[in-house]
């Protein structure tokens, strides 16, 4: 092959993995996109790309399985995982199962290409004293829980001892993308 970066793209909105695409090929990478784990497993039998980005939810799945299959078949690879249900947990196991960087949706190809280049850490990072309130600490965990039950919301609403139309409600007021 040739020294141009290849990429895959694991995500679920079709109209924006067109657009990452296309913007990704402008800055001379080889594009290639998966809206499910099973498509992403067939593109990578016939490539390993050098790069990732996938998204933490497609559809009702979670993203993360695909973090490890990439790590699997290649640890140089570059992930990062893009998502609207950002919480520290989803952003722990990210990292844990492989991936280099994990952004928060709205982020476009300048912030995307901005995590492949920072794929160590940073030991200069500033650490603030701003204390988590307690919807937050909610937040993060309805996260975490959603992503340990595949995004399944009657089983989460289970396990965090709520009403399921109490959780639908708080998932509508802070939607997750």
């Amino acid at each position: 092959m040739t020294g141009q970066p290849s990429l895959i793209i694991v995500e679920d909105d079709e109209t924006f993995a067109r657009t990452l695409a296309r913007s990704f090929e402008r800055r001379g990478y080889r594009v290639r996109t998966a809206a499910s784990a099973s498509r992403l497993d067939t593109l990578l039998e016939a490539e390993v790309p050098s790069h990732a980005v996938v998204d933490l939810k497609l559809g009702t799945a979670s993203g993360l399985p695909c973090v490890a299959r990439l790590y699997a078949r290649d640890p140089e690879m570059l992930i990062v995982v893009l998502t609207g249900y950002a919480s520290i947990a989803t952003a722990v196991e990210s990292i844990k199962l492989g991936a280099c960087h994990y952004l928060v949706k709205p982020s476009n190809t300048d912030d995307i290409e901005a995590a492949f280049g920072k794929a160590r850490g940073d030991a200069e990072v500033p650490v603030t004293g701003r204390a988590s309130s307690i919807k937050t600490h909610e937040w993060e965990m309805i996260n975490e829980t959603l992503a340990a039950t595949d995004f399944n919301i009657s089983e989460t609403a289970r396990r965090l001892g709520m009403h399921r139309r109490t959780l639908a409600r708080k998932l509508e007021k802070r939607p997750v993308k």
